[in-house]
């Protein structure tokens, strides 16, 4: 009985440092494994998968709370139905059988979780610390983050734990953040929950102002939070296409296109000669803005997932990976926009509704992480 509490309270530690929003805390993550491979039942591997993701995401009531103006009670049922596929995933895969079987039953749980229907509510995974151990590695890098994961349910745990131990002093010594994309200059903005709300002439002209000031200090590509530009209709291009005319600035930016059956939540690329989406968010977040549930019963709104849409795209001549606040704790998208190969990675997000979490500090863990692995530039824009 000892045992096995000590097991589920170093898995809640290590969900609250390796999650705390601190880019090279992210491989104490490589320890859940083991502390899931020392369980002695089911029951009690299921209870340290717990542990480990609602310490994680410890955020999310929060920030539930936040975005509804409610209490804690909405964002507390929310937040443990979040955790039932973590948990079910690890405590139905888990098994007595030590050694290689342990170790491939635990490769296909990271596996579920990376990749939608599970991964859709895969945050916390280990895989993200890949980055820190393996900066510039790559796909290489990736697969060594597997294998030493898979090692960790071995009894050849101690000799993988110093060996990915070694590989993080390493990386703490040496580590630089991802460089900026040449000519790019993202813009953070703080203007709570009203970004995206206000739709006056005055706020746009505001933006606007901001995204010329950095024109003039050298920027070519001026990025914008998610939602900074609210409903993407004609007038507002119109405004913004008038604006840049003077110059030679391109600006991307989070906005929302909206239809009968409900809207997709987009960035756009707006230069003097013309505006267009740029990029459909393949993962909303669920509840709140992805309601998949709602066509079931015949009932339009809500945003579409783009799952597997538009993971690359192209502006001025390079190769450009966006991710949209959500998308950044999961894993597939980074890892699908990946396999084309991008010239920078730019990540956007609207996070009024995070105050007094550290949500947002994770998000940029792990978008910086992804960017270490694979030697790609990086660029945020984040409203607060």
């Amino acid at each position: 009985m000892t045992r096995d509490l000590v097991l589920i309270l170093i898995a809640a530690l290590v969900g609250v440092i390796g999650w705390s929003g601190e880019p090279l805390a992210l491989p104490l993550a490589m320890l859940f494994p083991a502390l899931w491979a020392f369980a002695r039942s089911r029951f009690v591997a299921a209870l340290v998968a717990a542990a480990y993701f609602l310490a994680a995401s410890r955020g999310l009531p929060q920030g539930v709370a936040n975005f509804y103006g409610s209490d804690i009670w909405p964002g507390l049922f929310l937040w443990l139905v979040a955790s039932l596929a973590f948990v079910a995933v690890h405590g139905l895969l888990w098994t007595t059988r030590p050694g290689g079987g342990r170790a491939a039953k635990f490769g296909l749980a990271a596996a579920l979780m990376a990749v939608p229907p599970f991964g859709i509510v895969g945050w916390a995974h280990p895989l993200t610390a890949a980055g820190v151990l393996f900066p510039g590695w790559g796909w290489l890098g990736l697969a060594a983050a597997v294998v030493g994961l898979m090692a960790m349910t071995t009894r050849a745990s101690p000799i993988a734990a110093i060996a990915l131990g070694g590989f993080w002093l390493w990386s703490v010594a040496t580590w630089t953040p991802p460089p900026l994309p040449e000519g790019f200059r993202g813009v953070d903005l703080d203007m709570g929950q009203s970004l995206g709300r206000d739709s006056t002439l005055e706020r746009q002209r505001d933006l606007i102002t901001s995204v010329m000031r950095d024109g003039e200090q050298g920027a070519r590509i001026v990025v914008l939070p998610e939602s900074a530009l609210g409903f993407w209709t004609p007038s507002v291009e119109q405004l913004w296409r008038d604006a840049l005319s003077s110059g030679d600035i391109a600006v991307i930016a989070g906005a929302a296109v909206i239809d009968p059956q409900g809207y997709d939540n987009v960035l756009v690329a707006i230069s003097a000669d013309k505006a267009s989406i740029l990029y459909r968010e393949r993962m909303p977040v669920p509840v709140s803005m992805w309601q998949p549930w709602r066509r079931l019963v015949g009932r339009a709104g809500g945003a579409r997932a783009h799952l597997f849409a538009n993971p690359a795209v192209e502006l001025g001549g390079q190769r450009i990976a966006p991710l949209i606040c959500y998308e950044q704790l999961v894993v597939w998208p980074i890892l699908q926009s990946m396999l084309r190969r991008p010239d920078a990675i730019v990540a956007t997000g609207n996070g009024w509704w995070t105050v007094g979490t550290s949500i947002i500090d994770i998000q940029n863990a792990s978008t910086i992480a992804w960017a270490r692995l694979f030697g790609v530039p990086l660029v945020t824009a984040f409203n607060r």
